[in-house]
């Protein structure tokens, strides 16, 4: 490390770096072998960037890897250098809907929402990027969720559902059962889960099988008619398409 840099940021910015480029995350003991670093002095910053949900552990194999706050950070740049697309695909959801749409990742069990374009209805939801509610209520956190096995989903929540509304899902089983509609193709959806007077729809997207986000477009239930549904769906299925082949794409990742 040169002389003039501060050590322990240049530390920190060391085990991001790295683990920005691990396929497979590494332990706190690779993380000291390849910095050449004793781990007492790297534990402490690896303790600190997981508690900022900087990095993730995978508590089964010990190994750590970048975390919701590094994508939710890189998502204040990305907006205007690779994200753009994105966000294009969105607005044009929006304009044909004429309804809010939002991009999320999962955070443990939160969804974390990292992109929104809104509707210009008088009437809309009202939301903000960096908020986070529990995955379970939301639909855009059930097309999240179905990107985990049943057993990660139960471990996520094993002190019980959280509850927003008294439609809130709080059955387990039934939590599982939509998951698994989901997975096999099916759009997730809730209705007055997380807000009254409030339904959404939403769609996981997929890179090489693995879920990295969703998408939802949400809906007051009195523009709710069949025909708006209908809207909805064809329109998240169109976006899930589109914003899935551009993770092919080279300069998107």
């Amino acid at each position: 490390m040169a002389q003039d840099q501060h050590r322990t940021t240049g530390r920190i910015l060391d085990i991001l770096e790295h683990l920005s480029v691990s396929e497979g995350g590494m332990t706190l003991t690779e993380l000291s072998q390849t910095l050449g670093a004793p781990k007492s002095s790297l534990f402490p910053i690896v303790h600190t960037l997981e508690e900022r949900r900087y990095l993730q552990q995978d508590l089964p194999t010990g190994r750590y890897a970048l975390g919701a706050s590094c994508l939710a950070l890189g998502a204040a740049f990305s907006a205007e250098r690779g994200m753009e697309d994105v966000f294009k695909v969105m607005k044009h959801v929006v304009a044909v809907c004429q309804e809010t749409c939002q991009f999320g990742i999962l955070d443990q069990g939160n969804v974390l929402y990292i992109g929104k374009e809104d509707s210009k209805q008088a009437i809309r939801m009202i939301s903000w990027v960096g908020n986070r509610l529990p995955a379970n209520a939301t639909a855009i956190g059930k097309a999240l969720l179905s990107g985990l096995g049943d057993d990660e989903v139960q471990a996520l929540y094993s002190q019980g559902l959280p509850q927003l509304t008294e439609h809130t899902i709080s059955d387990m089983q039934l939590l599982l059962s939509q998951l698994d509609a989901i997975r096999r193709g099916g759009i997730a959806t809730e209705c007055e889960e997380s807000t009254a007077q409030l339904a959404c729809w939403a769609v996981p997207l997929r890179f090489q099988g693995q879920v990295f986000a969703a998408l939802s477009v949400s809906v007051p239930l009195f523009r709710c008619a069949e025909e708006k549904i209908n809207e909805v769906c064809r329109c998240l299925r169109e976006a899930q398409a589109e914003i899935e082949h551009l993770t092919d794409i080279p300069h998107f990742h």
